[in-house]
């Protein structure tokens, strides 16, 4: 019965002594092995053997990237004014014996550096530099941060600010200023508008003038044109006929009703030119029967007086 209990034991110590010995380490991690409490070597991913009982793990570190937010820290700018402004590191660390035994923890370590290096940045900036040279800010840090932290076995690869958040008061100002702006802009703009219209609508009026005018001068000319064309044709209808004085004499009476139309016409006069043409036709018409009564066909010419 004792050698059976015995068999057990050493069985258990075997089976613990295999899970001490065989040591998997998951990928992007590392693991400090210490044997006798001094450091002896670095377990990197996969399967490792070490001594059991003898080489024990320190600390498992993870080399993956790492994201830190800090809460909001109080910095004075140069115009002595308070902001409180948030900040992210991205991290990695590249050596893990130095990040387990340079620093007693890198995470506080790079947390204090960066609130110094932050106060002593902004110190040198008036408040309006300071929310409009954020990638100046972050480029700063990250120097500064990169290069302390090196001999800690971390690599800092990134550093956003977050927020920058000044003073109520200032707040409010920045608030009304920028308001301010807006509707200075917008009226600015609304002016621009209204004379870009002025102008567009002057130019329209323009265009359609001279277009107007161009076609009220070319209807006149085709008028002109026109009128003159017909004269043209009634001076060679007439020319062609070859009319006598008769007929010229009786077209000439035939106009004299037309003349003496219209309720405004109260006084016309006849042209001694009538006389001739009624002389002409008295002519005709004696030669027909012997003389028309009324007209005086005598070598004498009468004037008539005007008729009204």
């Amino acid at each position: 019965m004792q050698i059976i209990i015995v068999l057990v034991i050493l069985v258990v110590l075997v089976f613990i002594a295999l899970i001490k010995t065989i040591q998997v380490i998951p990928q992007a991690s590392a693991a400090i092995v210490e044997r006798f409490g001094r450091y002896t070597r670095t377990l990197n991913a996969g399967l490792n053997i070490v001594v059991p009982f003898i080489d024990s793990i320190r600390n498992r570190i993870d080399l993956r990237e790492q994201v830190v937010p800090f809460p909001p820290q109080p910095v004075i700018t140069q115009d002595n004014l308070v902001v409180n402004i948030d900040t992210v590191i991205y991290y990695q660390v590249t050596d893990a014996r130095a990040a387990t035994y340079e620093v007693a923890s890198y995470i506080q370590a790079i947390e204090q550096l960066t609130v110094t290096t932050l106060r002593n940045i902004i110190g040198g900036m008036d408040l309006e530099r300071t929310l409009t040279s954020r990638e100046e800010i972050n480029a700063a840090l990250r120097g500064v941060l990169d290069e302390a932290t090196g001999k800690w076995g971390i690599r800092v690869n990134r550093v956003e600010l977050k927020a920058i958040e000044p003073p109520t008061s200032i707040q409010d100002s920045m608030e009304k200023q920028m308001r301010a702006d807006r509707d200075k802009r917008a009226a600015i703009l609304t002016a621009e508008g209204i004379r870009q219209s002025a102008i567009l609508t002057a130019e329209g009026e323009k265009q359609s003038a001279i277009l107007r005018a161009e076609g009220e001068a070319k209807a006149s000319a085709l008028r002109a044109e026109g009128e003159a064309q017909a004269i043209r044709t009634v001076f060679e209808s007439i020319h062609a006929g070859d009319p006598d004085q008769k007929l010229l004499s009786y077209q000439y009476l035939q106009m004299l009703p037309k003349i003496a139309e219209g309720d405004a016409n109260k006084l016309w006069i006849v042209p001694s030119e009538i006389g001739d043409a009624l002389k002409g036709l008295s002519g005709a018409f004696g030669n027909l029967g012997g003389g028309v009564p009324g007209f005086n066909t005598g070598a004498e010419r009468r004037e008539e007086p005007p008729v009204k």
